[in-house]
Parts: structure tokens; sequence; C-alpha cells
């Protein structure tokens, strides 16, 4: 019968060390590999970086105050809580985490998943509450030179773009008149309820026709949510073969019902394959075509699947997160590492046997 041997322990002390200097070898030399489309996702996260800056170095040159304990970064793109344009709480965390540049090389990930090719036609529907991803989409869209077909909602719930004096169609006209962009709403709606601004007060709604009125953009102003949604989608379909569909905030011209944002998760979809619900909006009326969709709402979310973090501050340089750089083994070490252990291993019970072998040929003699 095998008995270890002070031997045999001694053997196993030494290669219990050395097991653990070789992991400790191993996780330490780490290495970070570059992840597909590296340079566009880069262009885009400066581009949107420099749309932001625009937008606030404007603001300040109107004098406007810009509040730092909600708006702690400084962007001039969070809006105040309650304004007469104000269609609908919303999460100051989630806005504060959409500030971040690397959202526009989120945008390239899940652009590429579609295969979209230069100057395919993309339809982009959204709304104020999100300005800064809504500039992440555009940024995106410009880097691949894609063909954004843009229509709009003005109407921002909670911290979004409810300065009825700067709404999201001015800050669109911003952008454009300082050559960040030429993608502009080809049409807007008001927004809110029913979209046509259920829940705002009649000040409120002209303070939106007058936005869209100052930033000459047609006005989508039917007498149903159903009517607005067929209008938008007969100016998308007007524009060619559309070949991807982005929702970005839950305007319900998009959507259709408040509960349809929900039940989609956010990002990438080839089909949506639901049954039944209450009214379907110009995202699941494209996608009952074929059209595949990117679906971004629960901000919160998105940025977790992709190791964003949860409102930064100060907010991540361009580059910078598991979108751009993956971490992985060295793989030459790690192999090293394997061959060192198991020839120790094996030297071990060669010897160990060697030694146990000549001590039962004593006991025998």
């Amino acid at each position: 019968m095998f008995v270890p041997s002070s031997k045999s322990r001694r053997s196993l002390l030494l290669l219990f060390a050395v097991s653990i200097v070789l992991f400790i070898w191993v996780e330490t030399s780490r290495v970070f590999l570059r992840e597909k489309y590296f340079s566009e996702k880069l262009a885009a996260a400066q581009l949107m970086q420099n749309a932001m800056k625009v937008i606030k170095d404007y603001r300040i040159a109107q004098g406007v105050f810009i509040e730092e304990l909600n708006d702690p970064n400084r962007t001039a793109l969070i809006g105040e809580k309650e304004t007469l344009i104000t269609t609908d709480r919303g999460s100051l965390t989630a806005k504060l985490t959409s500030l971040n540049p690397n959202f526009a090389a989120v945008i390239i990930d899940l652009f590429k998943k579609t295969k979209l090719r230069k100057g395919d036609k993309v339809a982009f529907s959204c709304t104020g509450s999100f300005p800064a991803l809504n500039i992440a989409v555009m940024s995106a869209a410009k880097v691949l030179d894609l063909d954004l077909i843009m229509i709009s909602s003005v109407g921002a719930s909670m911290f979004g773009a409810t300065d009825p004096d700067f709404t999201w169609l001015d800050m669109e006209s911003v952008l454009n008149d300082n050559g960040i962009f030429q993608y502009k709403s080809v049409a807007t709606s008001i927004g809110g309820g029913r979209d046509l601004g259920r829940g705002l007060n009649k000040t409120g709604r002209n303070l939106i026709i007058e936005a869209a009125q100052r930033n000459d953009i047609f006005l989508i102003q039917e007498n149903t949510l159903e009517q607005n949604i067929l209008s938008k989608m007969g100016i998308f379909s007007s524009k060619g073969k559309i070949k991807l569909y982005v929702n970005v905030g839950g305007g319900l011209s998009s959507l259709g019902n408040a509960i349809n944002g929900r039940l989609v998760k956010p990002g990438f979809h080839r089909y949506i394959n639901l049954k039944n619900i209450p009214l379907k909006g110009t995202m699941f009326l494209f996608a009952d075509i074929g059209v595949p969709v990117i679906h971004l709402l629960d901000v919160i979310s998105i940025a977790e699947t992709y190791e964003l973090p949860i409102a930064p501050d100060p907010l991540p340089k361009p580059g910078n997160g598991r979108v751009f750089l993956d971490e992985r083994y060295n793989m030459n070490i790690a192999a090293i590492s394997l061959a060192i252990i198991v020839i120790l291993i094996l030297a071990v019970i060669f010897f160990d046997h060697k030694y146990l072998t000549l001590k039962e040929d004593e006991k025998i003699m």
C-alpha cells in the first residue's frame, strides 16, 4: 500500500508553491487586444465628444447657466426636471450615463451587426429625452457614411432637452450650422401623450410648434396617434429602401404603446416576434416587413452590457472601455506555465516513485 513519505509531502509543497507563483504570473500578464472596428469606434466617440463640446460652447456663449448639481460634467445636455415641454418622468441617472462619448462606439458595434454598407438608408426615430444618445447615433452614422433619415418628436422627459428655447431641434441646427453633421430631422411631431402633446398645456404645445417653425422642420400633427404613425411611415418609405430602423427613447409613434418598449430588450434585433401587442408603432411596422431594428431605451441596461460606467463623473475619454479593448490572458505565458507545472508533476511522480520503490526493496531485504 502507498503511504506518502516525508519526501512526498515536501514535493507536494514545492508543487503548491510553484503553482501559486505561476498562477500569479499568468494573472498579472494579461494583455489588451483591440476589438473589431476599433478605428471606427474611436472616430465615432471622438466625433460625439466634439459635438457635445459644440453644444456646450454654444450655450455658454448664450450666457446660459449650467446647473452643476444635476449636470456635474457641465455638458449643457441635461435639462431641467420640469418645464412647459416636459412630457414624462425620466431618470437623471440614465441621462447622465448617456453622456459618455463611448456610447457612439456601442452604436458602431450595433450597426456592424447589420452589415450595413456605405450609403445605406437608416430610419432613425428619436425624441428630445436623450439628446446625447441621439448624437451618439448620428456620430456612428457619419463615421460609417450612412444615409440617416431622422424623424423626431420635440417633447422630452425629465432632464432631457426640456428647454423650450433650446429643444432637440435647436441642437440639431447648432450641430449642422457648425459643420458637425449633415443630418437633420426631415419631420417632427410634438411628442408626449398620443404623440400630440397630451399632458402638456396649450402653451407647451405652442412652444413646440414654434420650435419646429424656427428650425424649418415639417410638423406632423394629425388627429390621432395612429394617423401620426402612418404619416411617419409614409415619410420614411418615401426615402427609399430602409436597411435598418433605430429607435432612441420612448416615443409613442415609434413604439405604439409605452408598454411595448419594455417588451423588447435593448439592442439589436434581426426579428421581433411579439404577438397581439396593443398598437404597433413605426418600429414594429418596419420589423414586420423584415427590417432589422436597434432599440435604445433602457440606457442603464445597455451600459451594463457593454461595461460602461453608470453616471460617470468625470466623463471617460474616447477609447476607454471593453467596447474598444478586450482583456485576455497572454497565451504564451499560460502555455509556458502549463508546461512547467506538467514537467514538475511528472518529475515529482518519477523521482518519488523511484524513492519509494527503493524503500520497499530495502524492507524486503
